[in-house]
Formats: C-alpha cells, structure tokens, sequence
C-alpha cells in the first residue's frame, strides 16, 4: 500500500545546502514527508538504512556529486548509488516502491553508471527551480503546486533556517534534529502557499 514517505537520498555536504533545501520545498509543497539517514549511526547501520528506504513508497537518488571529494584521501562518494542499488533491490521485490533518479548534467548517468541506461533520470541543472521543475515532472497528480508557488515557499523557508539552526544548537542543517525541524517547517508553510491537490501521486518510474 502506497504511503506519502519519499526516501531522500543526497549528498550531505554545505555546498549542496540549497538543493537539500529545494527538495524539502518541493516535496513537502506535494504533500510527501521527506525521510533521510540523517541521525542512522552506530551498530547495523545498513539494516537501518534498508529499513528506511523500505518504509518509503518512494526515494529520490541524486547522483549529481560524481567529483572526487578534496579531503585526503581524495574519493568519490559511493553512498548514494549504494543507496540507489538497495531500494532498487528492494523495488524488485516489492511492486509499491518507485525510485527516482535525478542527476544535474544529461547524458553524465550512462557514463558514470552504465548500469542504468534504460532508465530517464531527471535532469535539474543544479539549481532549485530545477529541482523543483524535475519533483513536479517525477510526481505527477491533478492540482499539484505550481514551481513559482513552490519558490515562494521555498525563499520563506530559507529565511527560517537561521531559527532552525539556533533552535536546534547546530551550525549545519545536515543534522537530525535540523532536518526535522526544518521537514516540520516546510509542512507548515504548505498551506499558506499551496492548494490542496489529492494526497498520493501514482506515476511509475
């Protein structure tokens, strides 16, 4: 049975802070409760993860961040396409989940994961009009928020985060009790700026 928890698989870094918070926008404007592994540590963590992404009836994975990291050791990221790969398996054997994959360059996928040929991932230029433009392409439903409705929502958000911030005695949003709070406030800011619509998009991958 389908539910409105979409399994948002990012990198969490501060450069990518303003597409975190595009896709928090979006969803939450689309009615979805965005669910992350923000605050999973400690012993298991990969059941914790699988368990996560199997209580979603949807996941995001943005493979956008291909760069080797600049820390030594210089590496890529493997977790998100890791990510990819579980809810993949798990889609496989079970029908109700849909993965979508969102990239910001065209035609990068089929070099950096050939695996994935036959799928269409979502293309959102790198920007948060993008991302919001390719959540609304991914998730279509009758009445569903408009981007520039979403912008607007999306600018009152970013000017709460110093307030989720402090309330949450942390200097980053990559946090849970951050990411929670900033989920709550974007739920809220849904009705001042969005339209009820129906609850649950259908459209497959």
């Amino acid at each position: 049975m389908l539910n409105n928890r979409v399994f948002l698989n990012i990198p969490y870094d501060e450069q990518f802070g303003r597409t975190y918070l595009a896709y928090v926008t979006a969803l939450s404007a689309m009615g979805f409760l965005p669910r992350a592994t923000l605050g999973i540590a400690g012993n298991r963590r990969l059941d914790r993860i699988a368990s996560l992404i199997e209580s979603c009836s949807y996941s995001i994975h943005d493979l956008s961040r291909v760069q080797l990291n600049p820390k030594a050791p210089r590496t890529p990221r493997f977790n998100m396409p890791f990510e990819l790969g579980l809810a993949v398996a798990w889609a496989r054997a079970n029908h109700h989940h849909r993965w979508f994959v969102f990239e910001s360059m065209k035609r990068r996928l089929a070099k950096s994961m050939s695996d994935l040929d036959s799928t269409d991932p979502y293309i959102h230029d790198g920007t948060v009009r993008g991302v919001m433009r390719e959540v609304c392409n991914a998730f279509i439903r009758p009445n569903q928020p408009t981007v520039p409705e979403m912008m607007k929502m999306y600018r009152d958000l970013r000017r709460g985060v110093p307030k989720i911030l402090h309330n949450a005695g942390a200097s980053s949003l990559f946090t849970a009790r951050a990411f929670s709070d900033l989920c709550l406030a974007a739920a809220g800011l849904r009705s001042k700026y969005v339209g009820r619509g129906s609850k649950f998009p259908s459209r497959r991958r």
